[in-house]
């Protein structure tokens, strides 16, 4: 024995990035009453859209267990079900219900992504720890360290994505939700910051999924189960770290082998503004219909033009939509579409279900509607077209626009106005109108799978802030349990 193992260890020195998420998801003390305020909407509202998921058989086949019979009684607890789990596999559970419908907030800069899908790893853990602690005679977390976390977690995404475009590399935004979910939950089982780091660095190390099944011809249902996938990981790896496992100093940096040469050209990692609560306060959310967020704004338009055409569908010969060149990038597609997760990515889908229907519901996405001979018959009349100044107010940090427009032209010469929706009412710049239509929406969620009285008592407690925040975490995810 050479007794190197006795030596003390030396405190490694990480990436500066991955030094200063750690420091953040320690010892930074949230004080916006307004980030806090949000974070109550985004909990609810992610798992009420959560508990409509489960009205989908092919959301449902992925929940429980991944072994069947593999339950852990006193584990971590799935909202709307019975299953109690290990915190890994919860995770997935909670983020393939959250993110299944595409219903959950949205985030939009160099990189979009739906910070709320970092709830998977916040819900089952603080679950797990709260009960844990309760049996051994120790304190819970509360209502308030979920927000808290949830606001970090929001942030650290959402920081990450203002200047780092994974998707112009081919990469999809759930590793930003990995990161940040790796960060929480580290800090959530009480690591050190060298835990942390060394989390991290093994999140970063892991490298990014492709964004190949979110485009065509490859669009598919993985992009429902990616965030759970990415938030369940996040929860293991900082398991192993709290245990001991080791960390990379340079896993971004590193040449040849560090994540910024393999996967992003060389180029190096930013945050792109210090960390605070930034994201949370101006978060979008998806009220008012399940729609890719580049089109919430071209329905909401779509809507208003419902009752002014349709009785003319028949005499329509073009629609011109005008749009932002995300959108375009993303969400612009011609051709067949496959299945729902390939028709709430498609512009003129959407638009086409507004036009007819004057609303947009997730049964839209499905295959008995989307036979409607009249909806293909509408997209193959739709001219998408940019307008630079929605291009630049999208990225414009004062602005932060999300701008469509929608005009109707018909065989005769006619065109309806261009009607044109700028901010869609989940923004910020809505908030007085849209956070009641947060709670509404909530409230119908609930009824989907709890009868009228239980969903009451959840929402007298959810509803009453002070009480709220300080109910304990286990206490608060037994009100979902069937």
């Amino acid at each position: 024995m050479s007794g190197i193992e006795n030596l003390p260890s030396k405190e490694m020195t990480f990436d500066p990035l991955i030094e200063e998420i750690a420091d953040y998801t320690l010892n930074a003390n949230i004080e916006s009453e307004e980030a806090f305020l949000i974070a109550q909407h985004v909990l609810l509202d992610s798992l009420g859209t959560g508990l409509l998921a489960l009205r989908f058989p092919e959301c449902a086949k992925h929940l429980g267990p991944i072994v069947p019979g593999a339950s852990l009684p006193g584990g971590a607890r799935v909202p709307g079900t019975r299953y109690e789990l290990d915190p890994v596999h919860a995770a997935f559970n909670i983020g393939c219900m959250i993110r299944w419908l595409d219903y959950n907030d949205t985030w939009l800069a160099a990189e979009w992504g739906h910070p709320s899908d970092n709830l998977g790893c916040i819900l089952a853990l603080s679950d797990y720890i709260s009960r844990s602690r309760v049996a051994e005679g120790k304190t819970p977390l509360y209502v308030k360290d979920i927000l808290a976390m949830s606001i970090k977690a929001h942030e650290i995404q959402g920081v990450l994505a203002l200047e780092n475009s994974l998707n112009r590399v081919g990469l999809d935004h759930v590793h930003l939700v990995k990161i940040a979910s790796t960060a929480v939950a580290t800090a959530m089982l009480g690591g050190s910051k060298e835990e942390v780091c060394s989390a991290l660095s093994n999140a970063w190390i892991d490298g990014a999924s492709l964004r190949t099944y979110r485009h065509a011809p490859n669009t598919g249902s993985r992009k429902s189960w990616a965030a759970g996938d990415a938030t369940s990981r996040a929860v293991r790896l900082a398991l192993m770290a709290v245990g001991g496992e080791m960390g990379y100093a340079t896993a971004l940096s590193a040449k040849t082998w560090g994540f910024q040469d393999v996967l992003f050209r060389g180029k190096e990692l930013t945050l792109g503004r210090a960390l605070g609560s930034y994201v949370m306060e101006h978060i979008l959310f998806k009220i008012s219909f399940p729609a890719e967020f580049h089109a919430q704004t071209a329905v909401e338009c779509a809507m208003e033009l419902h009752p002014l055409i349709r009785d003319r569908i028949a005499e329509i010969k073009s629609i011109t939509l005008t749009t932002h060149q995300s959108a375009i990038r993303i969400i612009d597609k011609k051709g067949p579409l496959h299945n729902p997760a390939d028709r709430d990515h498609c512009l003129q889908y959407m638009v086409a279900i507004g036009l007819l229907f004057g609303t947009l519901t997730a049964e839209h996405y499905e295959e008995y509607i989307a036979k409607d001979s009249r909806i293909d018959a509408l997209r193959e009349k739709m001219v998408v077209v940019e307008d630079e100044q929605y291009s630049k107010d999208y990225l414009d940090t004062n602005k932060r626009s999300i701008a469509n427009a929608v005009q109707i032209h018909f065989q005769d010469g006619v065109s309806t106005e261009k009607i044109v929706c700028e901010y869609p009412i989940g923004h910020r710049r809505r908030r007085v109108e849209g956070l009641p239509k947060v709670i509404e929406k909530f409230e119908n969620n609930l009824l989907t799978r709890f009868p009228r009285k239980k969903a009451s008592d959840i929402l007298n407690l959810t509803l009453d802030y002070e009480r709220f925040i300080q109910t304990p975490c286990h206490e608060f995810i037994a009100l979902f349990v069937i």
